[in-house]
Order: structure tokens, then C-alpha cells, then sequence
């Protein structure tokens, strides 16, 4: 059986294929560098992260793009030996304009290099590419329309020739949506006599739906489905996996077909979702009438879906120990907005340390020096140590659970007056700073202090130990539920975007701009 979610923790806007006997899904990954997800599975049980394709400026520069900008709804698609990966780098999106650069990028080796981008459109987000049977290929997009306030003004379609590496030809507005509104995420299909256009309707919270369409021409004009939406869990409060929308369809070798969404796991009925918003899959079936509908029937999914194979690959575990080898660091790490360089973070300068060069303030949308994976259970508990000698109160490094600028918990290392060094606890909420959540600790110089982080649903508990074995409670038990996508899009705050996930990591910040480093080892993450 596959268990829900497939991808756990943050991993939005699925985007599936099959190569063959292997299954690739690609996710947003909006201003966390590398950009872009790719997990990779043969039996759509166990996935691995194998790769994140935009991994260098030429490809990717999202110096100064806001929080859950970035990265946008990627679309992966392969014809004829060759990868093919559509991305927005959303670069505003507040106000009634919106900056939605939209490029392609392809590869023969999905785990090798892509190429530099090739620019698409502007004119709206969640791009997609359409391989047709007759070898033409058709890029599709929402449209996004200022005007009085609509944002939404149409799917469109538009030839993409390969030869010259552009769109040419007339737009072709296909779909207008249907009454659930806030369409986008489109994805042609062609099955038999008609072409299938899959959409996500009703915002990406709690009214989140699947959509579907038909023509007989790729052109329209098009059909709902007379039971849409075909997946939601709008009306369904109690339903364990809610949000569900934004998806894909893929057909396996042997001819079944399943559906990959965006689903989020609330810790109360309709409330806060800490691990961000997850990819789920379920089984498809096509009726009498030639509609996709659910296999099972309704508009809810499993737990547990069957899967096609005959068969489970090995699960992979991954080690709960980074060693922090010049080999380079875990693949789940991440970055905020700039690559991982050698000019501020090194595992070479000392030999089985991670070395963090500080720059710019936790509020920087520039350049900051933070290393940090996405949380993916309800229980988890880090820990790692610190060497770190501070010259002034301006530099700090520690221990830190992020969701985006102006939220987060951070559990630190600062100077003080006469060379002294103190342990200090500070959170961000709703973009206000408090340094009060703990007295801070006076810490003897020249050695390594040890920080955890345990956090259980909601509560997260910080933790310290001089010694490295004898560790001591710092602050109260904190919320953690703000450091998710309700909370930070609250009713008060609705026009910031808030698209990511909580992340746990290590950061450093030198405020003199003299780049004071710090030294982290024994990075330990384990889900209890």
C-alpha cells in the first residue's frame, strides 16, 4: 500500500511523470536555493530526493524576491529523451501587480545539469508544457488581471517552438473556470477522442479543489466535468487530509491512473497545518462517459491507496547524523534565496565542521547565511553544537526554526561587553521582535556549547548543554503552529503571500559586516 502523504513536509504543487519503470514529481520550493524538488520512485511508495535542477544564478536569481516568492508551481514533462522543466520566479506579488517571469529549462540526465532558461511569458503563473501527439508543443498558463480587482483572467495557450526556443503564434484563451473561482495550475492531457484540461480551483486553503475540462480540439472549446470538482475536501471538515488541490495525472505501465495533489494535515479540525502543505496520490478511474472521477467513488482520499506494483523497492533511510564531509552537505539542506558557495559556508576551512560566515540580518531578503531542511513529522528533536566566539553583540549564530522573515524561534549565541558570550532565546511574531522569552546565560568562553530543538504537534521545547551530555531547558514550551501558512496568512494579513513550511537549521549573522564565522558539528535530526 502507499501511505499518504508520499511527501511529507513541505512539498507543494506535484507535478508528475513516468519515464519508463521510473516515476518523477517535481515540487515548489519558492525562495529556497536550489530551486525546485525532484523525488524519484519505482512502485510510487518510497520516493527519494534526488535532485534540485535550478541550482546557479544564470538559472535562478532570487536576490531580494519576498517571502513565498521565488519558486512557483514547476511543471516536469519529458518527450523524446528529454526533460523539460517550466518555473516562475515569482518576483513581486503584492499590490495589484504581480512580477511572474516564467522560464524552461531541459536536461537528457534528470540528475545531471540543466540547461540556462529560456524566457516564456509574464503574464501570469503556474506555467505548463503540452507534448501533443502530432509533435507540436503548447505552453499554458493563468493569466493574472489587474483590473478592478479580478487577478484571475483565463487559462491561455500558446505554441512553443523548439527549433528557435520560443512562443510563437496566436494566444488562445481556453478556460474561464468555473464558479469555484481563483483557477490556475493548468495541465492538458490527450486520452482518446479529447483533450483533458486539469486545473486547481478555489484558492490553495481550505476551499482548495481539483477541476476538470474536455474539448475535442486542443483549442476548445471546453467542458466541465458535470460532477466537479472531481477531488476536494471543502465540506469536509473532519477529513484528516485537507487542502487538496493543485494536481497531475500520470498512467502507469500496466494502464492504471493515478492523481498526485497538494494536501496539508491540520493539527486541529480547519486549523494550523506545521508541516506545510505535503503531496498526496490516489487512484483514478474513467467512467462510461469518458470522466476521470475518484476509483473509490466521492471527492475524499486515503490513507492508503493500493499501488500498482507487484512489488515494494527498499525503503530508503536516510541517516539521522549529518557528518559534514568535504563530500558536501545532505541534499534536504537549503539555502535562503542565494546558492551555498564556498565564500560563506565551507566544510573544508575545518575539516567535519560546517563553517557559516556571517552576513546580513534575519530580515534580508539578500544575502543571508542560513542552512536549514524542511520539518517532516510532528515529532521531531535536533541538536547540533556550536563554536562560536562572538567580538561584539552584533554577531550571532545558533540553532533556529524558520517559516519566513519576520517568523521565526532562535535560540543563539550573541557577543556582550569584555568579551563575554551569552545564550539568548528571541522569537519573531507577526513581524514584532521579542528578546524576552528567556534571561539570557552567561557562557564561558573557548567552548563548544551544544543547542536542541524538540519539537512535538505544536510545542517546541529549546534545550542547552555545556558539556555536550547535561542539558538544560532554556525558555518556555513555544507554539510552533506560527510558523505555518494559517497563521502568517491570517485574516489580518491576506495580502502577504504564505506558501512555504516550517524549516529547522543553523544560521550566522555578522551585522558589522565583518563576517565573523561560526563552527557547527554533530547535526542531528531525528523524527520520534
Amino acid at each position: 500500500m502507499i501511505q499518504n502523504p508520499i511527501l511529507k513536509g513541505f512539498n507543494p504543487d506535484p507535478s508528475i511523470i513516468r519515464v519508463g519503470e521510473d516515476y518523477y514529481i517535481a515540487t515548489s520550493t519558492f525562495e529556497w536555493f536550489p530551486g525546485v524538488q525532484i523525488h524519484h520512485s519505482k512502485d510510487l511508495i518510497n520516493w527519494e530526493l534526488i535532485a534540485r535542477p535550478l541550482n546557479r544564478i544564470s538559472q535562478l536569481d532570487m536576490r531580494g524576491v519576498p517571502d513565498s516568492g521565488g519558486v512557483w508551481a514547476p511543471c516536469l514533462s519529458y518527450d523524446n529523451g528529454t526533460f523539460y522543466l517550466v518555473y516562475s520566479n515569482v518576483c513581486s506579488f503584492q499590490g495589484i501587480w504581480k512580477d511572474t517571469p516564467n522560464y524552461l529549462v531541459t536536461t537528457n540526465d534528470i540528475r545531471g545539469d540543466w540547461s540556462d532558461p529560456v524566457f516564456l511569458s509574464s503574464s501570469g503563473f503556474d506555467g505548463s508544457l503540452f507534448h501533443n501527439e502530432d509533435g507540436r508543443k503548447y505552453y499554458l498558463s493563468m493569466v493574472v488581471d489587474h483590473r478592478k480587482g479580478k487577478f484571475f483572467g483565463g487559462i491561455i495557450m500558446q505554441e512553443f517552438d523548439p527549433v528557435n526556443q520560443c512562443l510563437t503564434g496566436p494566444v488562445h484563451e481556453i478556460f474561464h473556470g468555473s464558479e469555484l473561482g481563483k483557477t490556475e495550475g493548468p495541465h492538458i492531457y490527450q486520452k482518446g477522442d479529447y483533450y483533458y484540461l486539469l486545473t486547481a480551483e478555489g484558492g490553495t486553503e481550505y476551499g482548495h479543489a481539483v477541476s476538470i475540462a474536455r474539448a475535442r480540439e486542443i483549442t476548445g472549446p471546453y467542458v466541465m466535468h458535470p460532477e466537479n470538482p472531481i477531488l476536494t475536501a471543502n465540506d469536509y471538515p473532519d477529513a484528516p487530509f485537507q487542502k487538496t488541490g493543485h494536481a497531475d495525472l500520470v498512467q502507469t505501465m500496466n494502464g492504471d491512473w493515478y492523481i498526485v495533489f497538494l494536501t496539508g494535515r491540520p493539527l486541529s479540525t480547519l486549523g494550523r497545518c506545521i508541516l506545510g502543505r505535503e503531496t498526496g496520490i490516489e487512484e483514478i478511474t474513467w467512467n462510461n462517459e469518458d470522466w476521470p472521477e475518484l476509483k473509490l467513488g466521492g471527492k475524499l482520499v486515503r490513507q492508503n491507496v493500493p499501488s500498482p506494483a507487484s512489488f515494494d523497492e527498499s525503503p530508503i533511510r536516510k541517516p539521522s547524523h549529518e557528518p559534514f564531509s568535504e563530500a558536501g552537505l545532505d541534499i534536504h539542506f537549503q539555502s535562503l534565496r542565494i546558492p551555498i558557495t564556498e565564500e560563506w559556508c565551507s566544510l573544508k576551512t575545518r575539516p567535519g565542521y560546517l563553517r557559516l560566515y556571517g552576513q546580513e540580518s534575519l530580515s534580508s531578503l539578500h544575502r543571508q547565511s542560513l542552512i536549514a531542511r524542511r520539518l517532516q513529522s510532528f515529532h521531531v528533536e535536533v541538536q547540533m553544537c556550536i563554536d562560536f566566539q562572538p567580538d561584539t553583540f552584533q554577531q550571532m549564530a545558533g540553532l533556529i526554526c524558520y517559516y519566513n522573515t519576520y517568523h521565526w524561534i532562535y535560540l543563539h549565541i550573541m557577543g556582550g561587553w569584555d568579551s563575554t558570550r551569552y545564550l539568548q532565546l528571541t522569537i519573531c511574531d507577526k513581524y514584532k521582535t521579542n528578546e524576552c522569552l528567556s534571561d539570557p546565560v552567561l557562557l564561558p568562553n573557548d567552548t563548544k556549547i551544544c543547542l536542541k530543538a524538540t519539537w512535538k504537534r505544536k510545542d517546541i521545547q529549546f534545550s542547552y548543554a555545556i558539556d555536550g551530555h547535561n542539558w538544560k531547558k532554556i525558555g518556555p514550551i513555544i507554539d510552533g503552529s506560527i510558523l505555518s501558512d494559517d497563521y502568517v496568512r491570517d485574516e489580518t494579513n491576506r495580502y502577504r503571500p504564505a506558501f512555504t513550511g516550517a524549516f529547522i537549521g543553523m544560521c550566522c549573522q555578522d551585522l558589522s559586516g565583518n563576517r565573523k564565522h561560526a563552527d557547527f558539528k554533530d547535526w542531528r535530526y531525528e523524527e520520534i
